[in-house]
């Protein structure tokens, strides 16, 4: 089960690939050190290019992505 606790959500479920990334980093700018994103897709290109482009920006992904259905989750950290 999952324990994280999420400073911040963003519901993504409809928006077609890039926009889950986009607006995922967008929101991790605005964000404190140590705070947590939760992202909720359901684009299923998002599964391999949330965690890319988070690690590849200096963000942790905490775990793996939580997948239900159609719908993935991500919990990112700023660090």
């Amino acid at each position: 089960m999952n324990n994280i606790q999420p400073t911040m959500t963003l519901n993504l479920e409809g928006e077609p690939c890039p926009y889950p990334v986009v607006y995922s980093l967008d929101a991790m700018e605005q964000m404190r050190e140590g705070e947590i994103l939760e992202v909720i897709a359901d684009c299923p290109m998002s599964f391999q290019a949330v965690p890319e482009e988070v690690r590849r920006s200096g963000y942790t992904l905490l775990g793996e992505p939580i997948t239900d259905g159609p719908t993935i989750r991500f919990y990112i950290l700023k660090s």
